[in-house]
């Protein structure tokens, strides 16, 4: 089962980092970074506005729990956002793509 990983981080130059690490150790075959979103969350009491980066990955459940780990190696925050969400289709190209960049 592959997935999209959702992981915001303090700006786009974070995002890239953890997106270019990752990648490089294989641990997702794609990395986007979408910048300049606007949150607003509920922290320590009380509710936080800040313009972040959004990484978007795709991965394998097999690696899935090593990402995790090494997002928050990488991370910035005292407790990065990663939301990992089944990929139930796709094109069979792109599925067979994905595999074989997590080999």
């Amino acid at each position: 089962m592959f997935y999209v990983v959702l992981v915001t981080a303090k700006d786009r130059t974070e995002a890239r980092h953890i997106g270019e690490r990752l990648v490089e150790e294989r641990l997702v075959a794609c990395a986007n970074v979408v910048p300049g979103v606007d949150s607003t969350y509920w922290w320590k009491g009380k509710v936080e506005r800040a313009s972040e980066a959004l990484l978007l990955m795709k991965t394998s459940s097999e690696k899935l729990d090593r990402l995790i780990s090494r997002v928050k190696e990488l991370h910035s925050y005292e407790v990065p956002e990663v939301l990992a969400l089944p990929i139930e289709r796709g094109s069979p190209e792109y599925l067979k793509w994905l595999k074989e960049s997590l080999e």
